[in-house]
């Protein structure tokens, strides 16, 4: 099993809070369409041969700015070189205002079977303050819409934590997504990025994040309205309903293996990570010369086992002792014997068997728990 991401690098406009790699110039929109093509049959041999390919990923960027045409001529290239699934997750990260009656109906037909929509907020002036491109009757109207075309599994993100949020004006969003009754929703705290506009306006003080406490508070609501909704919490960020988990972001925090196509898209074939170059103009040169546009880093084992330390804890199925001790020799019960007391007797962790779970405690503290864990 593994899955293939694709990064599209274009959007009409930058949201503010943005630092992935991405341009407002859409005049390369077709030459790096078939330089993506290009590098999908240079690098088909990153993948073991024999595994089959269960998700396909467009992330971006904005990858709904590309054509049916083009999303097409993309997945024929795929098709072709690779194995892929018959149930393969064909995902589609996509802007509401992209998304009109036509364009939902030839994503279907081009095989697209996922879409993540970027919402984001319910919210006109919130929307504006982060320079969004849509809002909020597009917000909603694209779900049904959506529906309609025919996509049953639709996921939308969130962002909270904004800076003078109130509590009442995040529970305005989180219940409109709610109504919405998607089959998924991500939701994601505000982090104030250095190369972006609204770290350019902290640096000068004129933004302020929001206090981590009451950004906590946030969380937890977010939490308990879901669960109390019918979404169950898989990973600190992702909820979703009766197991209906996103194939592409499960697979990541289980090392799956996977291909990353596109400039600054990475790649992961559990002994290494491959990074290719964030500049779509050395992105096209490397391409049309044949010359690397990637670098490569050889993971220790203590790199693995780190690595899966930190993706494995932020999933309700945790960290699975017995399968690293079995693949690298790596017992964190005997290594980690006092730490993993302490963390139990502060509720940031529970035990059970041979597997390692964060408390709900514990994952408000998630990335510090892990650290601590780290070989």
């Amino acid at each position: 099993m593994s899955g293939i991401y694709l990064h599209i690098p274009f959007c009409k406009k930058a949201c503010y809070y943005c630092d992935f790699h991405f341009t407002t110039n859409l005049s390369k929109v077709t030459q790096l369409t078939e330089a993506i093509c290009k590098e999908i049959i240079i690098r088909k041999n990153y993948l073991d041969k024999n595994s089959t390919i269960n998700s396909i990923y467009f992330g971006g960027g904005t990858p709904s700015l590309l054509t049916a045409k083009q999303l097409h001529q993309i997945l024929e290239i795929i098709h072709n070189n690779f194995k892929v699934s018959k149930n393969a997750e064909i995902t589609l990260e996509a802007n509401p205002d992209d998304l009109n009656t036509k364009k939902l109906k030839d994503l279907k037909l081009e095989g697209i079977n996922r879409l993540s929509i970027g919402i984001q907020s319910f919210q006109d002036e919130r929307l504006q303050w982060m320079n969004r491109s849509h809002n909020a009757f597009e917000a909603i109207n694209v779900v049904n819409n959506a529906r309609k075309a025919g996509f049953e599994q639709l996921s939308i993100d969130l962002i909270y934590g904004l800076p003078d949020q109130n509590h009442q004006a995040f529970l305005y969003d989180l219940e409109k997504a709610i109504s919405l009754d998607t089959a998924h929703i991500s939701a994601y705290c505000l982090t104030i990025e250095p190369r972006t506009v609204f770290g350019h306006r902290k640096r000068k003080g004129e933004l302020k994040e929001l206090d981590e406490d009451i950004a906590a508070e946030q969380f937890e609501m977010l939490v308990e309205k879901l669960e109390e909704s019918g979404y169950e919490q898989y990973e600190i960020s992702n909820f979703a309903q009766a197991g209906k988990y996103a194939v592409h972001n499960t697979a990541y925090w289980q090392h799956v293996p996977y291909l990353g196509i596109g400039p600054s898209a990475h790649s992961f074939n559990r002994n290494s990570r491959q990074f290719n170059v964030a500049n779509n103009h050395k992105y096209l040169h490397a391409i049309t010369e044949e010359k690397p546009l990637f670098e490569i880093e050889h993971l220790t084992v203590e790199q693995q086992i780190n690595e899966y330390i930190m993706t494995s804890l932020r999933t309700k199925w945790g960290y699975d002792g017995e399968k690293i001790l079995s693949q690298y020799g790596f017992d964190i019960f005997k290594e980690k014997a006092n730490l993993i007391d302490q963390l139990s007797i502060h509720e940031l962790i529970k035990i059970e068997a041979h597997m390692i779970f964060l408390t709900k405690k514990g994952r408000l503290q998630a990335d510090w728990v892990a650290g601590e864990l780290f070989i």
